[in-house]
């Protein structure tokens, strides 16, 4: 099965909201007026797409007027044409020339991120590569111990501390310089996900990254930011919390599969001004897939071919 047809089937629900919606706009051979628009632009929002329907609309609405569109079809094609201008990004590209990659992942609690960071594992060792995870989240002992299970299952090493509340730079640099001493590929560091003040926050996931500087050249030379697909647009208000206290390199969308709110995927990435590198479509190990733009869209317009 390829990535469309994956994407099809886990984005169900998405798209019976957004490309069966569309469909009813024009029930009964329905033209298209202002009415209709109006009432398009509210599925786009339904569908969770925030401020971009507004803008996909009105370029509808102008294309409409000047007679370049006359029917569903039409509107099809134009959408599609849209939304894809709106998740342009550069192709992703992981630099394994460098050893170890390491890998800086944020997000708040319940986002998915220990998930994350496990089917992450579970993706790089398909591809050859030997992974070490550090369990950065010192202050939820579970987040430790779920992660020791899903390395323990991908065959990862581990850095963690036993003890609660201990340095998360503490275990940043632990988990370098074993992977610098174990000669891994890549090193994936979790962190707190907690939401405290913006001061402490900052403070904690700055001192991560100067140790993560000081021992590995570059390092982290990728950090990404897990965003729960299922909160939508209430999700970015958390994102700019962490893009505020770290910079950023990319996004992952988690949870897309339960959701019908799938199109926040364009209003998070306009806002937040940042590439999404993967998006997790359900819990098994597998259902973490690069993103591509155009294998999305047509997944969620109901494209058949």
């Amino acid at each position: 099965m390829g990535l469309f047809d994956r994407l099809r089937e886990r984005l169900g629900r998405t798209r019976t909201a957004l490309s069966d919606g569309l469909s009813g706009l024009f029930r009964g051979g329905r033209k298209i007026d202002q009415a209709l628009l109006d009432e398009l632009e509210e599925l786009l929002y339904t569908s969770d797409l925030g401020p971009v329907a507004t803008g996909i609309t009105a370029e509808l609405a102008r294309l409409h007027k000047r007679g370049e569109l006359k029917g569903e079809d039409d509107v099809r094609t134009k959408l599609r044409e849209l939304l894809l201008a709106r998740l342009d990004q550069p192709p992703a590209h992981l630099d394994w020339d460098t050893q170890p990659l390491v890998i800086l992942i944020v997000g708040v609690n319940g986002s998915g991120k220990t998930t994350t960071i496990a089917k992450l594992c579970h993706r790089f060792a398909r591809a050859g590569k030997a992974v070490i995870v550090g369990a950065g989240d010192t202050f939820r002992a579970a987040a430790a111990d779920q992660l020791e299970t899903w390395a323990g299952r991908t065959g990862a090493d581990i850095v963690r501390s036993h003890q609660d509340g201990a340095d998360p730079a503490a275990i940043a640099f632990d988990t370098v310089q074993a992977a610098l001493a174990r000669k891994k590929d890549v090193a994936i560091i979790d962190t707190a996900g907690r939401l405290h003040t913006q001061k402490n926050l900052m403070a904690e996931l700055e001192k991560v990254r100067r140790v993560l500087g000081r021992n590995v050249d570059g390092a982290p030379h990728e950090t990404w930011l897990v965003i729960d697909g299922t909160n939508g647009q209430n999700a970015i208000a958390q994102a700019r919390e962490f893009t505020a206290a770290v910079e950023v390199t990319g996004l992952v969308i988690a949870k897309l599969d339960g959701t019908a709110r799938g199109g926040a995927v364009f209003g998070i990435k306009e806002a937040l001004g940042l590439p999404v590198r993967f998006i997790g479509t359900g819990e098994s190990m597998e259902l973490l897939e690069e993103f591509e733009p155009e294998a999305f869209v047509d997944a969620i317009l109901g494209k058949t071919s």
